[in-house]
């Protein structure tokens, strides 16, 4: 760097190198755009680092601008810019700009060195070309001023076994070994990585032999990468039998491979195996962490044993192991599992006191157990808390609603979400609407339930260009969609979490008039679509027009107490 460059544009190049290394390249990106708004004139230096950055988060898409504006502001690019290029090149399988650059480097008169080479043959690979990559390792030899080393081969062998072309990966040890190299754990590690990947772990484990005969000993990553093929092959003893063969080997199995194997145990409800792995972590004094007591918890809470489930909850806090959103949501989805919703619920104020952050996840696990129960009053009371809280809710939450007021033949209130869902801008999908129109079809209503659907085939007239679809396409779509999934299971509780921390005061403000149910007797709600009749003789002011159920409501027997009943629409 030049010592007439500006003072500011050193300390922060420098602090970009730090980020780098801590592996915060987004944060050192954030510090070179400052520099730019703040009218400073980055260096040859700051160009390099920034590029360094963007190819760590594979960012490929500035390497010209880059370029660019180093030659606009009358820079000589120096062999470590010019080696950064190559790099951003290869990584992202661009070799041909990559050797282009390379060519360059060398006309500007600036010599290559290995790390120039080994960057093209990594390059090379990513391409899937490593049989390109043989004739740079005959140009080093050529030169004479550079030599392959060490890595030189391991990133052609991590090439051809890439390709799966395993003759070719140990033609090129053997011409390590015939060059006075010999091959390390790196070496062996990557071959045992490629036949674990072709399922042949057997043969990766028999890497530990070839490994010991050539002197190198097998280290954590080597038994790593043979434990977890197992566990992935379901060959959960065998995964056990081999860390016994650690202790042979004087290495010690690490946290990840003891949980690796308790995962693999639960899968197959080996309540003896998990001991043994349990009582193989205390003899080497391994501790666990969340993600053990979490995949036990969820053996009992599978199971369907809460009390022991809750058990090994309260033992890791004990432990003072923090139990994270996953631990939470396990022990959630087990009491609402055992029809215990009220315990759900209790987890939300536990989970807050404790600092913990519920997400839409654990709210909608819990307005499914409400649901289940019959309890709509407490599933919409659990709603509110979750928009108090400022989580929007997803369409999981909206259709786990819409299902509860379906068992609850309150069609109507079911239909209602539809407004809601719009205020948070989650838009209903086909299986959406079915659950309404299964709703209102369980009541005896059809009327009602065809036309749900037949907002379905408005909206589908609208969007569709190459062909229409009949009513009676979409009522046997319908019919196939409710004798395959019942409310039952639309009642599941949930696994993924789709939602935002979207502001709720929207809802709040609008929406809340609309859920207000709870508070009102059962035969007038509020209610918000706006394809509801409206009878002249029903009106109650301008703003909200009262609109009367008694003709579809009295074809309910079941409900023919509702016959007088009133609904209040919103018309915006």
């Amino acid at each position: 760097m030049t010592k007439d460059s500006c003072p500011t544009v050193r300390s922060q190049t420098k602090l970009m190198n730090v980020l780098i290394e801590r592996g915060k390249p987004q944060e050192a990106q954030s510090i070179f755009d400052s520099l730019i708004e703040g009218g400073h004139k980055p260096s040859l230096i700051t160009y390099t680092t920034l590029l360094a950055a963007l190819t760590i988060q594979k960012n490929f898409s500035s390497i010209h601008s880059i370029i660019s504006q180093v030659e606009k502001n009358g820079m000589k690019p120096d062999s470590i810019f010019f080696n950064a290029v190559i790099n951003a090149f290869s990584e992202c399988g661009n070799i041909e700009e990559a050797m282009e650059t390379f060519w360059k480097m060398r006309e500007s008169g600036l010599k290559s060195t290995t790390s120039t080479y080994n960057t093209l043959i990594k390059g090379y690979g990513i391409a899937g070309k490593p049989e390109e990559s043989l004739k740079l390792v005959d140009l080093m030899y050529r030169e004479g001023n550079v030599k392959p080393n060490l890595r030189t081969y391991n990133v052609l062998v991590r090439a051809w076994c890439k390709k799966k072309n395993m003759t070719e990966a140990w033609n090129v040890v053997n011409k390590m070994i015939a060059s006075g190299m010999q091959p390390d754990a790196v070496t062996y590690n990557t071959i045992a990585t490629a036949y674990s990947q072709n399922e042949e772990t057997d043969r990766a484990e028999g890497m530990i032999l070839e490994m010991q005969k050539n002197g190198v000993q097998p280290n954590e990553r080597t038994c790593g990468i043979i434990i977890s093929r197992y566990h992935k092959e379901g060959r959960i003893k065998e995964a056990f039998t081999f860390v016994y063969r650690m202790k042979e080997l004087g290495m010690r199995p690490n946290l990840v491979m003891f949980n690796s194997l308790i995962k693999g145990f639960v899968d197959i409800m080996d309540k003896d195996g998990v001991d043994e792995v349990l009582s193989l972590m205390d003899e080497f004094r391994v501790k666990p962490d969340v993600i053990t007591f979490s995949t036990i918890m969820n053996a009992w809470s599978s199971a369907g044993f809460m009390g022991k489930c809750r058990e090994i909850f309260d033992d890791m806090v004990k432990a003072g192991i923090q139990p994270d959103i996953h631990a939470y949501s396990i022990l959630a989805k087990g009491y609402v599992r055992a029809q215990e919703p009220e315990k759900a619920e209790e987890l939300l104020t536990i989970m807050i006191k404790s600092g913990s952050h519920p997400n839409v996840v654990i709210f909608t696990t819990v307005i499914s157990g409400w649901c289940s129960a019959g309890r709509m009053d407490h599933a919409i009371k659990i709603f509110y808390q979750m928009c108090e809280y400022g989580i929007s809710p997803n369409l999981k939450t909206f259709e786990t609603l819409i299902s509860g007021y379906s068992e609850a033949k309150q069609p109507w209130k079911a239909e209602e979400l539809l407004q809601v869902m719009e205020e948070f801008e989650v838009h209903p999908e086909k299986a959406t609407i079915f659950l309404i129109a299964e709703a209102w079809r369980a009541t005896g209503l059809t009327k009602e339930a065809n036309r749900i659907l037949g907002t379905v085939h408005s909206k589908k007239q609208k969007m569709e260009t190459t062909r229409e679809i009949p009513t009676e396409s979409l009522e046997k779509l319908y019919d196939k969609q409710t004798t395959t999934a019942s409310h039952s299971n639309v009642l599941q509780i949930p696994s993924v979490a789709t939602g935002d921390q979207k502001g709720s005061a929207l809802f709040l403000r609008k929406g809340r008039m609309v859920l207000r149910d709870a508070d009102f007797p059962l035969d007038c709600s509020w209610f918000a679509t706006k394809s509801m009749y409206l009878p002249l003789g029903c009106k109650f002011g301008a703003r909200f027009p009262i609109v009367c159920r008694k003709q579809c409501q009295g074809q309910l027997g079941m409900y023919s107490q509702l016959t007088h009943s009133c609904t209040v629409v919103f018309l915006n």
